[in-house]
């Protein structure tokens, strides 16, 4: 057993590197802010000078989606790589009874919240072309109407085994890399679009992105469908 004496020097020989690691690395960023050019250089200038050929009349999109789309590809890909984790934890909660679950004035509250949901969960994703919006927002309201449904009893958590649900979790990244990669064969690099066909690929990733990120948070908040394997002792 180790003595209080040796505990603490442990300890110290932890935290003291630690914290320098960290002081310096906040005083690297320090440095870097207190130095940065003036006026500031950045892409704005060639953000702009190309919104033309990017499909959409918004410079976030433009960038998330065109310009630097291999940015959002990696984000889904992360959060799809996440949700495989939880569910590699096989934690899961227990379903909830509908009948038990629902009460006349949540079951009331769910029916009126959900329908307006959907309908912002569209106008996010629609107003992501022109103005602040996109996947993201949209998924994150189109996860709360679905968790909303879950809480009130309106679904069952063994949905989550159904290929539908599975499909509707990967097809975001799935359709993002068909579309990216397929348009190499045709001489563009990888996840380049003709600006011809940009505004609708964009809107077309967009919705596929949206479905994917909602049931990917909500599938986050019901945990895992997978029963935990027995082990032998």
């Amino acid at each position: 057993m180790a003595s209080p004496t040796n505990t603490r020097l442990r300890r110290v020989l932890i935290r003291v590197p630690a914290a320098l690691l960290a002081a310096s690395l906040a005083l690297l960023l320090g440095w870097s802010v207190v130095t940065l050019p003036e006026p500031a250089t950045g892409l704005t200038g060639l953000v702009d000078a190309e919104m033309e050929n990017s499909g959409v009349d918004h410079p976030v999109t433009a960038v998330l989606l065109n310009f630097r789309g291999y940015d959002t590809f990696l984000e889904v890909g992360v959060l799809l790589l996440a949700l495989v984790a939880v569910w590699s934890l096989y934690l899961a909660p227990a379903d909830r009874d509908p009948e038990t679950a629902q009460t006349p004035v949540l079951g009331l509250l769910v029916r009126m919240l959900v329908p307006g949901i959907l309908v912002v969960t569209v106008y996010l994703l629609w107003a992501g072309t022109s103005r602040s919006g996109g996947a993201f927002q949209a998924g994150a309201a189109l996860a709360a109407a679905g968790e909303l449904l879950l809480l009130a009893g309106f679904v069952r958590g063994r949905f989550r085994r159904e290929r539908l649900v599975r499909f509707a979790l990967a097809g975001g990244f799935g359709i993002f890399l068909a579309l990216g990669a397929g348009f190499m064969l045709l001489g563009n690099d990888l996840l380049e679009y003709p600006p011809e066909f940009a505004y609708g690929l964009i809107l077309f990733i967009e919705g596929a992105l949206t479905v994917s990120i909602g049931f990917t948070l909500a599938a986050l908040f019901f945990g895992s469908p997978l029963e935990a394997p027995e082990v032998e002792k």
